[in-house]
């Protein structure tokens, strides 16, 4: 504020000099409006900097509500109920390539169970690619009960949805990491998928004594493809989501984990939706569509 009012007191005292100065070429009513508006130069300057104050704490919010416009929205704790919707939907793996998919179109109601059957290289997997957003839409887009699902969070998408994959992923680790990574279950609860799952009789066989502590090798590698399958439905069987899918999940798998499994999806998944990537036409013969 010192600082201010030297500089308007250095103004109206150079307006002055200068008034004396030009006494006789300027008019005295001039010189007179020309000093009045020099005396009142340190109210302006001292207005200028309150504006500029309330603006630097004003900007604040605009900053905020920019965040928040940014932010991708979340959804509630009951989402999703099942219904998925493909409208006009296209995708590619890279921009400068052509459509993989393209205007698909469907509409899948809650708790359908859908198979999804076609040739190498006709899609199937890129369908699935796209609901879980790995690959991103290229034109139309996929809701899921009513909401697009490329204005979500990656997390809160896939947090809601359960794939279970033709090649097992299992990590190096004890069979409860690989179940329940983020410690959200019970050993109760963890059981109990197992007993679904039909691993619990080889987990109590085969674990010497550790249980839910056995080890599991980098990729299972120490335990059979079926028993790596049934490892994924018991994860999912924790996860308990209203979308499963399964991308030829029981395709390198012998007919009687295939059966397992089937069997356990039909009355374990019974209220969910569930999309089939098919390898075995049997496996989707009492599916609805």
């Amino acid at each position: 504020m010192i600082l201010l009012e030297s500089v308007g007191n250095l103004v109206v005292l150079f307006v002055a000099l200068f008034a004396v100065a030009s006494r006789g070429k300027l008019s005295a009513g001039f010189t007179g409006l020309v000093i009045s508006h020099a005396l009142n130069l340190n109210q302006t300057l001292n207005w200028l900097v309150r504006m500029t104050a309330d603006l630097e704490n004003d900007i604040v919010c605009v900053e905020r509500i920019d965040e928040y416009s940014r932010t991708e929205p979340e959804v509630g704790d009951n989402w999703p109920e099942g219904r998925i919707e493909f409208i006009n939907y296209g995708t590619r793996y890279r921009p400068q390539l052509d459509l993989v998919l393209k205007s698909i179109s469907v509409t899948v109601n809650r708790g359908e169970r859908i198979g999804i059957v076609g040739r190498t290289g006709s899609g199937k997997s890129s369908l699935v690619m796209g609901l879980f957003r790995m690959l991103e839409a290229a034109e139309g887009q996929i809701k899921i009960d009513g909401v697009d699902i490329g204005q979500l969070g990656l997390h809160d998408l896939r947090s809601r949805l359960t794939l279970i994959p033709q090649d097992p992923v299992l990590f190096s680790g004890t069979l409860r990491f690989n179940l329940d990574p983020f410690s959200k279950h019970t050993d109760s609860e963890i059981w109990t998928a197992l007993e679904l799952s039909h691993l619990k009789s080889f987990v109590n066989e085969s674990s010497n004594g550790l249980g839910l502590d056995m080890i599991i090798s980098e990729g299972g590698s120490n335990i059979s493809m079926g028993q790596r399958q049934l490892v994924c439905l018991a994860r999912a069987l924790l996860r308990r989501t209203r979308i499963l899918v399964l991308d030829e999940a029981t395709a390198a798998v012998d007919a009687l984990t295939d059966n397992l499994i089937q069997t356990t999806i039909r009355t374990e998944f019974s209220h969910c939706t569930v999309l089939t990537i098919a390898h075995r036409l049997n496996t989707i013969l009492d599916y609805d569509r």
